[in-house]
């Protein structure tokens, strides 16, 4: 009966991944296909984008089947369910879990190192005749990416020559992969994707605490109404075009303008081409169903922004809370800040812990807490775009977007996968390290007739529970290998929750956005938008 009632859980986990396989897939399909120029579409740079996106959303969703497989081996009176009873098979699921993360952080380390960077030089090189140029740009690529490989190569070795000097090459390629599913391995993967979790804890600071900002408050502000636009649009332009006018009156006698009066003709007429594409835009937007559906749901967006920013602060606080836990209660900056259970009363901790009982709300809102920080990261890169320091590199914009900029987005949102455990650890520390898991403790019985009786407990894990009694997720493992990674870590916490309130106070002072945002740009090309007009976004 316990062999069946796994097996039949089984069937019913895979069924469920598939569904949400294909749902990912799906939504990266349209996502790119969204934002991608169709004036300058590759089918290789649109495979890239579409597999890199899906990757990140299928690891971002791996915390929360950690989580769920810890905590489903137990019952709620904290015995362990029959076909979990066995170690082996508890060791058995463990290494699955394992497996899932090496395997998926191996997809995100070959995806930015070598296959991102692969795609994004030979577009750019794709259409160059100079064959020589192309060559000393591959060479030194392939170069970089060969150091980067010896490097990884080097912390992946085995700590232990392989018994017997006659092995064959199967036999050696065996026992590496033997000795990275051992505890040798662990470490090794957790320092090459912890130095990547830096990176990818600048981008959380940047676009992630931003975009926890301004998506909600976009959703209450609401745009500008389209026909208030169109009139003011159309007083701009009768606006320019009377000082064409006095421009090119200045010449009717015979004289040619200066140079300043050229410039200045030159940037008007610009301005009046630029003004007159927004009009169109606009006549559209304003004939648009899509345009009226949104006017309609208005109350919807209003409390789904409030939603939003409750959620935000929400997790600023239990952020707040965690830090201030670690600074007060911690052995401090040698041991990375690390501590055991939690000290002070973390809110969003607290309300993991009490929605246990109620079967699967805790898995359910762990769930929505991941897909949070994906969502309002992909919000973040889409109005900040792709920045090198203060260099403004890409725009991120419907149907105008281009496949460099794809890349480059995907690229960014597989760093922040990287660092969002750590957010959620930070966040929710006991439920992440041990899920919703109990165990027994056997208490002395009370009163006078009870004897040597005892009386079992339940409570629920955390550091001070036995270590067969509890089992730790994977992902609390990858987090806390390496204490100066911690440290760091820490202060990011402290410069994300800086960045989210300079974020919130700019997202409040700015105006609304216009129905049109980002879809009329100076330097875009009268083909980009002729095919606009002729597709038009929703």
């Amino acid at each position: 009966m316990a062999a069946q009632s796994f097996l039949s859980e089984s069937l019913l986990g895979w069924s469920i991944f598939t569904f949400i396989l294909l749902v990912i897939l799906a939504f990266c399909w349209v996502y790119i296909r969204k934002f991608q120029s169709r004036q300058e579409s590759e089918v290789v740079s649109t495979i890239t984008a579409i597999c890199a996106l899906a990757i990140a959303l299928i690891t971002s969703a791996l915390l929360p089947v950690d989580i769920f497989l810890v905590s489903f081996m137990k019952y709620p009176n904290g015995t362990y369910k029959e076909w979990a009873a066995n170690n082996e098979t508890r060791g058995q699921i463990e290494d699955t879990v394992l497996y899932g993360y090496y395997t998926l952080y191996s997809f995100i380390l070959f995806c930015v190192f070598l296959w991102i960077p692969f795609v994004y030089f030979y577009y750019e090189e794709r259409d160059d005749d100079n064959v020589n140029k192309c060559s000393v740009r591959m060479h030194l690529y392939s170069s970089t990416h060969s150091a980067v490989t010896c490097l990884d190569a080097v912390a992946f070795v085995p700590l232990e020559a392989p018994p017997g000097q006659n092995s064959t090459q199967w036999e050696k390629v065996q026992y590496l992969f033997e000795e990275l599913g051992s505890s040798h391995g662990l470490p090794a993967l957790s320092f090459s994707i912890s130095s990547l979790t830096l990176i990818g804890m600048l981008a959380v600071i940047t676009y992630t605490a931003y975009g926890m900002s301004v998506l909600p408050l976009n959703l209450i502000k609401g745009t500008r109404s389209v026909v208030y636009e169109r009139l003011e649009n159309t007083e701009d332009i009768d606006d320019v075009e009377h000082q064409i006018e006095k421009l090119k009156s200045k010449c009717n006698d015979g004289r040619p303008l200066s140079s300043r009066d050229r410039h200045n003709l030159q940037e008007l007429e610009g301005k009046l081409q630029v003004l007159r594409r927004k009009g169109r835009h606009l006549e559209i937007a304003e004939r648009n169903c899509c345009t009226k559906v949104g006017s309609a749901l208005r109350p919807f967006k209003i409390l789904l922004g409030i939603f939003f920013i409750l959620v935000a602060l929400l997790f600023t606080v239990a952020l707040f809370i965690s830090n201030l836990d670690k600074a007060l209660h911690s052995a401090g900056i040698s041991s990375g800040f690390i501590i055991f259970g939690t000290n002070l009363t973390n809110p969003l901790n607290e309300l993991l812990l009490a929605l246990q009982p109620v079967f699967p709300l805790d898995y359910i809102l762990i769930t929505v807490i991941t897909m949070y920080f994906v969502v309002t990261s992909m919000a973040g890169i889409r109005n900040m775009g792709i920045w090198f320091f203060w260099i403004r590199l890409y725009k991120i914009r419907p149907k105008k977007t281009r496949p460099q900029a794809l890349l480059f987005l995907c690229m960014i949102l597989l760093l922040i996968v990287l660092h969002t455990s750590y957010m959620i650890y930070s966040l929710a520390p006991q439920y992440v390290m041990y899920g919703s898991q109990k165990y027994l403790v056997q208490m002395p019985s009370a009163g006078p007739t009870s004897g040597n009786a005892t009386l079992g407990t339940t409570r629920i894990c955390d550091a001070e529970a036995p270590e067969d009694q509890c089992t730790v997720t994977r992902s609390y493992l990858f987090l806390h290998k390496f204490w100066f990674f911690s440290t760091i870590y820490y202060f990011g916490n402290w410069a994300f929750i800086g960045a989210f309130l300079i974020g919130l106070v700019v997202s409040c002072c700015r105006g609304k956005k216009s129905v049109i945002e980002g879809e009329v740009e100076a330097d875009d090309s009268d083909l980009s938008d002729d095919e606009y007009l002729t597709h038009p976004s929703p």
